[in-house]
């Protein structure tokens, strides 16, 4: 049997035949996959709607896996990993909190969005505002999505494909984008989703195989729970979910601050309103099948402690002097047979490439329908929009993998490069919207003032105060940002606006069975944060 050699770190591992005929496998079928669900019948022209949204005929479990598949990418798989293994349990809050703002997202946030029949977010703005701040919005996002997102799931992907094959960086981002555009750039949102469910199983199988070998090898194969026990007598600093002011990574997680703090205004503004995560839920074919995906992608935000972060943990007590805490996950991998292994690393590569497709996916519908609709001086045809939206597609990808490395090489931390952009915006973003949809006097001007002062108060305490915890910023900016359009709005009158939403014309009333999952994931919460705090 052909076996090929992996470098990870100092040690290596091998792909025999049978892991690359899984791998194969697995790309022939995605790709087939794709073609399959998004083609047309009776060779009807593919509309705007059935292109960018799906034709609004999303069932809940696709949208609940697109929702998760959309989320996790590289810097999950292998950047969480690494956290668990320096941090330990407590890196676990983004995931576990993660479901809270998606219940809230279904909540109070869709039935509003529904309601517009929009396409995407700076669309809602627009019909709130004005075309200005539908614009503003517009190119901050193409901006953030394809020199920030798209670069840096492109570069960690890349960098995780290079330290398990030994291929050069560039060679892997081409792969990557090709491997996304095989799917995305015909079947548009509809084969984002539906592909998305494979890739969903496949990282969660993945993530779990690693923690079951590790934890049964841990116990010397007397089975996972003596695994954990033992994991938990060797590391039980690892298992702190609220961190004390005296650990090394106290200022990235500021103990019981994660739980009341600024990184909640991370996480609404991500689920509520950015646009590839939201894009699934537009695309659903009604309010309450949008909601029951919802729901379920919060459940699986529950199991992504296991999926994440449990490898890190493990791989502290198995490799406790790895150089980089990067390398615990595809250290790891090493440890899984042949042909599993082969399974992983596509359970990686599915992540990335999902990633990729979901973003090139919302960047062609934001341009196409925000930008190029409003400076063209005809309408456009449904197959023009298309088209458009297909060519964008494959534009941004390719600004990225040349863009990718020049800014991204020399960084010592993809979320730190993630963080010190988007986090500028972020609370200013977040203010917007909320005003938006919830307080019918906000006015224009007073969300522009408040897009400008969370920009320019990022940037200062970024620069005159960097040892400020990142949660903590975002906190301040977003309390400054809301009282600055709160300020701007009175001095303009401080009267109902013509555009405002009626919130009287909205059912936010949701079934029995959508808060009875809601008390099942609170109750999981409380008992978590209880059990480990």
């Amino acid at each position: 049997m052909t076996t090929i050699s992996i470098l990870v770190g100092e040690s290596h591992m091998s792909f025999n035949s049978f892991d690359l005929a899984v791998l194969g496998v697995y790309v022939v079928g995605i790709i087939s996959l794709a073609l399959y669900v998004s083609r047309q019948k009776d060779n009807t022209e593919r509309s705007s709607s059935d292109y960018f949204l799906a034709g609004r005929s999303l069932p809940w479990w696709a949208i609940g896996a697109s929702l998760i598949a959309a989320n996790i990418s590289a810097e999950q798989i292998i950047g969480m990993s690494g956290q668990g293994y320096v941090v330990g349990l407590a890196i676990a809050t983004y995931e576990l909190t993660a479901a809270i703002a998606l219940i809230v997202m279904a909540k109070y946030f869709l039935p509003l969005f529904l309601k517009k029949q929009i396409y995407t977010m700076p669309q809602f703005l627009e019909e709130r505002f004005d075309k200005r701040v539908s614009l503003v919005l517009a190119f901050f996002w193409l901006g953030v999505y394809v020199f920030i997102n798209l670069t840096s799931v492109l570069w960690l992907g890349s960098l995780a494909i290079n330290s398990l094959t030994g291929l050069d960086l560039f060679y892997g981002l081409v792969l990557l984008a090709l491997l996304s555009l095989a799917y995305s750039l015909w079947g548009g949102l509809k084969a984002v989703a539906m592909t998305d469910i494979i890739q969903v199983v496949l990282l969660i199988f993945g993530g779990l195989a690693v923690s079951y070998i590790a934890l049964n090898q841990i116990s010397e194969n007397t089975g996972i729970w003596n695994g954990l026990v033992t994991v938990y007598q060797s590391v039980p600093d690892k298992f702190d979910i609220i961190l004390d002011p005296s650990n090394p990574s106290y200022s990235d997680l500021p103990g019981v601050w994660v739980l009341i703090g600024g990184l909640w205004i991370a996480h609404f503004a991500y689920w509520g309103f950015n646009q590839y995560i939201t894009q699934r839920a537009l695309g659903a074919k009604s309010l309450q099948e949008a909601q029951k995906g919802v729901i379920f992608a919060a459940y699986l935000k529950l199991l992504m402690p296991f999926v994440v972060v449990l490898p890190g943990i493990c791989a502290a007590v198995l490799y406790a002097d790895l150089p980089k805490s990067d390398q615990a996950y595809p250290k790891m991998m090493e440890l899984l047979p042949h042909g599993l292994l082969g399974l992983t690393f596509a359970a990686l590569v599915a992540a990335i490439i999902s990633s990729l497709a979901s973003m090139t996916n919302s960047i062609s519908t934001i341009f196409t329908m925000d930008v190029y609709k409003s400076f063209a001086r005809t309408k456009p045809s449904e197959r023009k929009l298309v088209t458009i939206g297909r060519n964008t597609s494959w534009i941004a990808l390719v600004i990225a993998v040349f863009c990718a490395q020049p800014l991204l090489g020399s960084m010592e931390s993809a979320f730190q490069y993630i963080q010190n952009f988007t986090g500028f915006f972020t609370p200013g973003i977040l203010v917007i919207f909320l005003v938006a949809l919830f307080w019918n006097k906000a006015t224009t001007m007073g969300v522009l003032v408040a897009a400008i002062v969370s920009l320019v108060l990022s940037l200062g305490i970024f620069l005159f105060y960097p040892e400020l915890p990142f949660i903590h910023r975002m906190g301040i900016v977003f309390l400054a940002s809301g009282f600055s359009c709160y300020l701007t709005s009175l001095l303009q009158g401080y009267e109902i606006q013509i555009k405002a939403i009626d919130l009287a014309d909205v059912n936010f009333g949701t079934s029995k069975v959508f808060n009875n999952n809601v008390a099942t994931i609170v109750a999981i919460l409380a008992l978590t944060y209880w059990f480990f705090w």
